[in-house]
Parts: C-alpha cells; sequence; structure tokens
C-alpha cells in the first residue's frame, strides 16, 4: 500500500527525490541542502539521521511525511525555495 502524504509534502519529496525511486539518498539530501544553503557535511549527516526512522540509509516517504509533520514551519520555509 502506498503511504499517503500531503499534496505539497509530495511536491517537495520529488523535488528531493531527483531519481524518482520513491527514496531520498545521502546524496540527495546533500544536494537539497545546499540549494537551501546548508552545506556542512556534518549537518546533512545529522539532517538524515533525525528523518531516517529506520536507519536503512534512505528518506521513504513515512519518514518523510514524519518529519513535515513534526517540522511544519520548516517545510513552509523549504517550500518557498522549491
Amino acid at each position: 500500500m502506498a503511504t499517503e502524504i500531503s499534496q505539497d509534502n509530495e511536491m517537495i519529496f520529488k523535488q528531493f527525490d531527483t531519481n524518482g525511486d520513491g527514496k531520498i539518498s545521502l546524496q540527495e539530501l546533500s544536494n537539497a541542502m545546499r540549494k537551501l544553503r546548508s552545506t556542512s557535511l556534518d549537518e546533512v549527516f545529522k539532517t538524515m539521521t533525525e528523518i531516517d526512522a529506520d536507519g536503512d540509509g534512505s528518506i521513504d516517504k513515512t519518514e518523510f511525511e514524519a518529519f513535515c509533520k513534526a517540522h511544519p514551519d520548516l517545510v513552509k520555509d523549504i517550500a518557498k525555495v522549491f
């Protein structure tokens, strides 16, 4: 069963998931964070660790939606950039 996420979050997720495989890799997260002017490798790893709840090295839609719900103001700021 596909994970249901809000339309706005789906649009942001697709911008991050540049290869379209349905998951955000560490490299894709790093690229997206560079667009947001956040380029520290430590910051990228910290963010990946925070969002990647199952620790598989990628962010799926369920994990992304949980992050978005926990940080709605941050997501609004991200949406302005993408």
